[in-house]
């Protein structure tokens, strides 16, 4: 895919304002945002026929799509590729493949690998923002540690993480870690100093050890809420010690099954502009409803509604399965925010905190990673996605 030079120009509704826009593209950049008048008045009915444009989304988690997994080795050929170009029918335009807890050898293997998928297509490698690590620095009690494997949990190891970020082509932007370690101040630090974003999660730490966490560099908050105990002291614990950490953005999945919209909604009041929508889907994500073999063990039911939980434990959730305009539409739909404010938890926020150009939005010289969102009855429907100016789905 090449940067088109010609002018193309995209109109709809803007996704904040609600105004009628008419965005003209020009060598992959957004060269002019323009508001104007339908046939020649503001007709109400008109406007609302338009589809709403925005920013495409950036989602900061996606263990695999569609059958496709990055944790499943070895990765099938073109793996990276492929889930690029499904996820851009979800309308997301930058993404990073998360790995999770396994040995040393296989997390070489899949960073490698999506490594070196990126390389070899350059629309790939423009799509992917980073790799996120997520494990195996992280809480090795039940509950905490969630569906990682508990045989691979170890202790930070910043000679262990410059190997795997060697193999990844320096592409580790992310890595998630539970401050309980003793170690983990000290790593937190170095990959801090190193240009690594280090978020906390699947953590048992204490409030004090949180504390230090984002003293030491810390800078965010893995689907927060999740991977954690069932039953926790009500005060103090590492939620309500993340939560009031005023540096912390706080990644958040909205899918209406991980976390109760009453702790969406205070999350989202607490953080502000600092909450972010994630999906964390895992490679069940984009099929159709059913029971599964899992590769973590044992089998899962995938139900009609989206819900994705152990065969044998309907009460365990097995991942999330929902995108990021799934989580849009429910923190709207449920009254928790406006489009706009849903719409930058999924797209401008996230490219913001990861320092992405296409953070700039909806102004002149951004990226013009587009997405243009049609309101259905009961849902939202992507109806066009461009990447870097160019048409890319549906």
């Amino acid at each position: 895919m090449g940067i088109e030079q010609i002018e193309i120009q995209v109109q709809g509704r803007h996704y904040v304002s609600g105004a009628p826009v008419r965005i003209t593209i020009r060598e992959g950049r957004i060269a002019s945002v323009d508001e104007f008048e339908v046939d020649g008045h503001s007709d109400a009915l008109e406007i609302e026929q338009l589809p709403w444009v925005g920013p495409g989304f950036v989602d900061l988690q996606i263990n695999g799509y569609a059958g496709m997994d990055f944790n499943t080795l070895p990765i099938a050929p073109q793996t990276t590729a492929s889930v690029t170009r499904a996820l851009w029918k979800e309308g997301v335009t930058s993404y990073f493949p998360t790995v999770i807890t396994n040995s040393e050898i296989a997390i070489t293997e899949a960073v490698g690998t999506i490594a070196r998928e990126c390389a070899e297509d350059p629309a790939t490698g423009r799509a992917v923002a980073g790799i996120h690590l997520e494990g195996p620095f992280i809480s090795a009690e039940d509950g905490a540690r969630g569906a990682h494997s508990r045989l691979h949990v170890c202790a930070p190891d910043f000679s262990k993480f410059q190997r795997w970020q060697e193999a990844a082509g320096g592409r580790i932007k992310i890595v998630t870690v539970s401050p309980e370690w003793p170690e983990a101040e000290d790593f937190i630090r170095r990959c801090t100093d190193s240009g690594v974003l280090v978020s906390i999660g699947h953590t048992a730490a204490s409030p004090e050890q949180i504390r230090r966490a984002v003293a030491a560099g810390a800078a965010m908050s893995t689907h927060f809420g999740n991977g954690a105990h069932a039953v926790l002291p009500r005060h103090p614990n590492y939620l309500w010690e993340q939560l009031a950490a005023d540096s912390l953005w706080t990644c958040l999945i909205a899918d209406g099954f991980h976390l109760p919209d009453a702790v969406l909604k205070v999350a989202m009041k607490v953080k502000g502009e600092q909450a972010l929508l994630v999906s964390d889907a895992v490679h069940f994500s984009g099929m159709p409803a059913g029971t599964y073999e899992s590769h973590i063990g044992g089998n899962v039911v995938l139900t009609p509604q989206g819900r994705l939980h152990m065969a044998d434990q309907p009460h365990l959730l097995a991942g999330s399965v929902k995108m990021l305009v799934s989580g849009v539409h429910h923190l709207v739909s449920h009254g928790l925010c406006s489009l706009g404010e849903a719409w930058d938890m999924a797209s401008v926020r996230p490219a913001l905190r990861m320092g992405l150009p296409v953070g700039a939005g909806l102004t002149v010289g951004a990226p013009a990673d587009l997405l243009l969102v049609q309101q259905a009855e009961s849902s939202l429907r992507i109806a066009a996605v461009y990447k870097s100016g160019v048409s890319v789905a549906p």
